[in-house]
């Protein structure tokens, strides 16, 4: 379901222990309550999946979804 209003475009950063994955997704700005965009559900099920994959360590998949930085172990 599709709420109305303004859309904008955000990069969102998926952290893990190993990986930190940023992806751009759209937020909406509904037009009942204007004070803070919100996500739609189909956006909140795209984040759950790349947290997913990075919990996995599937960096082909994330890198075709976004950016993805891993960490690097302290001396």
């Amino acid at each position: 379901m599709r709420i109305p209003g303004q859309r904008i475009k955000r990069t969102r950063l998926i952290q893990t222990e190993k990986y930190v994955v940023a992806v751009e997704v759209e937020m909406v700005i509904p037009v009942d309550d204007p004070s803070e965009p919100c996500y739609e559900a189909e956006t909140v099920q795209f984040l759950r999946e790349i947290k997913e994959h990075a919990e996995r360590g599937d960096v082909a998949w994330l890198t075709k979804k976004g950016k993805v930085y891993a960490a690097v172990e302290a001396a």
